[in-house]
């Protein structure tokens, strides 16, 4: 397939050049998804379902057509998904560590309900600051810097491309965050959905452009 320069956004944003275009795709389903249970760094893979929603979230980023690189974090679930991809688009799967999930150290496992009881305080002071961590986690804040260094790379790395990046909710959220430079109450009010694809844009002026939010329209059934 041969590459693609991201065309259009420019003209409306007042941005200059040629953008960086993510396509950000959330993993399909795995069993810790179907029970609602936090999965950080834990490597469960897909379900069947699963393996539905990343092929329906291939063959709609193939007909997009344009696709210069296939990006994954390494935890199994995304790479499984992003090798769905990579077999519509014909590219190679690299795997970037930046991209893994927020680690919710002692909660992983554990569903919401469950987490908020073994540590009240935490949990709720967790919910009220992305500076604070589960324990023995990662906070969101502490992921933020890590993602944002990874954007920024991917964007230095593939400059006026379109890049198909397959992470996590968490991931995913603080690139669209950035995109739209607002603050972390996005985080916890912005809802994506498995095998969900939004899109950004990333200027070589440091300008940005949001263009789709948790399309699921690829995904057959319930997108839940």
């Amino acid at each position: 397939m041969t590459g693609s320069t991201p065309s259009g956004s420019a003209a409306w944003t007042g941005q200059k050049g040629a953008p960086t275009r993510l396509l950000l795709l959330r993993h399909g389903q795995t069993p810790l998804s179907v029970e609602k249970r936090y999965s950080g760094l834990g490597d469960p893979a897909l379900t069947e379902r699963g393996e539905a929603q990343a092929a329906g979230a291939a063959e709609r980023i193939g007909a997009l057509g344009g696709v210069d690189a296939v990006l994954t974090s390494p935890l199994l679930r995304a790479r499984q998904t992003a090798e769905a991809v990579a077999a519509v688009t014909g590219l190679p799967v690299e795997v970037r560590d930046g991209l893994i999930e927020t680690d919710f150290g002692e909660w992983e496992g554990l569903t919401f309900v469950e987490a908020r009881e073994r540590d009240p305080e935490v949990f709720a002071r967790w919910l009220g600051s992305t500076e604070v961590a589960p324990p023995g986690g990662e906070s969101f804040a502490e992921a933020g810097v890590r993602v944002a260094a990874e954007r920024a790379k991917i964007v230095a790395d593939f400059p006026g491309r379109t890049v198909v990046v397959v992470s996590h909710v968490t991931p995913i959220k603080l690139i669209l965050q950035e995109a739209l430079a607002s603050g972390s109450s996005i985080l916890y009010r912005l809802h994506l959905d498995l095998a969900s694809l939004c899109i950004a844009d990333f200027f070589p002026d440091g300008g940005a452009s949001v263009r789709l939010v948790n399309d699921t329209s690829h995904v057959p059934g319930d997108p839940s």
